[in-house]
């Protein structure tokens, strides 16, 4: 049986707005330029296309778990449904450890078990280094960093300024 390409996102800062307070009711959440496009162009080349995302908010009780599917159904809506899942994490080390948590990878590990993700042929966007991390441990070939400048030994196999950016890496190497 034939393994899936897929693409892991983080959410804020790739996909949407960052905010420091969070990005968690509509008004705040931003889709950012470019994301749509971007994410046609996955879907069109046969990605599996999932958001990896940590939402400490709700353990800190700054919002719901039903926040963070309004948003989430809201960039489906402006994003044609072009992603396939979407995995988060409600907590913060400040309260509990978790594997789920990045840079923890058992967000990772759930992703790839479900998507059947041919790991020769996956990639990680994230804007921080915290998003890569976990993605390295668990052998993804391609990292791209997003918005950030790449630190010094950073994890990160690629550097792009957006998603659309990022993408069209990942086509030209797909090809």
């Amino acid at each position: 049986m034939k393994k899936n390409k897929c693409v892991f996102l983080d959410r804020d800062g790739v996909l949407n707005k960052d905010y420091v307070d969070y990005a968690y009711t509509l008004e705040k959440f931003e889709v950012l330029p470019g994301v749509a496009e971007a994410l046609q162009k996955l879907k069109d080349a046969g990605f599996k296309l999932v958001i990896l995302t940590n939402q400490s908010g709700i353990v800190k009780g700054i919002y719901k778990k039903e926040d963070v599917y309004i948003c989430h159904d809201a960039l489906q809506k402006e994003c044609n449904n072009a992603i396939d899942d979407m995995f988060y994490a409600p907590l913060h080390e400040k309260w509990s450890n978790s594997l789920s948590r990045k840079p923890g990878t058992l967000m990772f590990e759930r992703a790839i078990y479900k998507y059947d993700a041919d790991m020769e042929n996956t990639w990680m966007i994230g804007d921080k280094e915290r998003d890569l991390i976990p993605a390295e441990k668990v052998g993804i070939k391609y990292r791209i960093q997003v918005d950030n400048p790449m630190v010094e030994n950073s994890v990160a196999t690629h550097y792009a300024k957006n998603l659309l950016e990022a993408v069209d890496k990942i086509i030209l190497t797909d090809q």
